[in-house]
């Protein structure tokens, strides 16, 4: 197995917490962003399979864009790094809830999670050489009860629009949630001491 650079991957992602989450913990990447404009073709498609569990879902997903972008990567006869790849999905008694398509979804989703306990998967990928790990995070997340204006008042701004489940834990919704059994950093998008421990098995040094 090559030797990685001593600190830098490839990120086959677009989401900007996670690029806040490596650069928290030192970790120089190059982005590979997959194309997901449902107008036209995507890379990677995200839709639910026909009685697919939450976890399945999250697994299947996170590991077609790491394979998608290692792929890139020999292809385009890139310099071989490891490819980090992740999938996030919400889900409320046994139901995923995606990215709210407007206001009104937005809102319909935060209702359903009201004054409830739900779960929040973050899968992970590594891709290098001949290796391949990935780690699943679940964390449960107890949402306070919310009025009908605070709904109406977070759904006006942009946080909801580009999250699994209609929020981020890392902005105006922290105002809503009571408690969290697992990760808060998984719950943005990446767990941390979990990736940290596949980037460790793909040769790149930490610290």
């Amino acid at each position: 197995m090559k030797s990685p650079d001593k600190k830098k991957i490839y990120l086959a992602s677009k989401s900007p917490r996670r690029r806040e989450l490596l650069r928290q913990v030192g970790v120089e990447f190059e982005l590979l962003s997959l194309r997901s404009d449902p107008t036209r073709i995507v890379d990677v498609s995200e839709d639910v399979a026909e009685a697919e569990s939450p976890q399945a879902y999250v697994e299947r997903v996170a590991r077609a864009k790491g394979a998608f972008a290692w792929n890139v990567v020999h292809t385009r006869r890139m310099p071989l790094r490891p490819v980090l790849s992740a999938d996030t999905t919400v889900t409320v008694d046994g139901e995923i809830l995606g990215k709210p398509a407007d206001r009104n979804e937005a809102a319909a989703m935060l209702e359903r999670l009201s004054g409830r306990t739900h779960q929040v998967l973050t899968s992970v990928t590594l891709h290098y050489t001949d290796m391949f790990e990935q780690v699943t995070q679940v964390s449960n997340v107890r949402f306070a009860k919310l009025t009908p204006a605070e709904i109406r008042a977070y759904c006006a701004t942009p946080e909801p629009y580009d999250k699994a489940g209609g929020y981020g834990i890392q902005g105006l919704a922290a105002l809503f949630i009571e408690h969290i059994e697992g990760s808060h950093s998984g719950i943005m998008g990446l767990p941390v001491f979990e990736t940290a421990q596949l980037l460790k098995k793909g040769g790149v040094t930490l610290l």
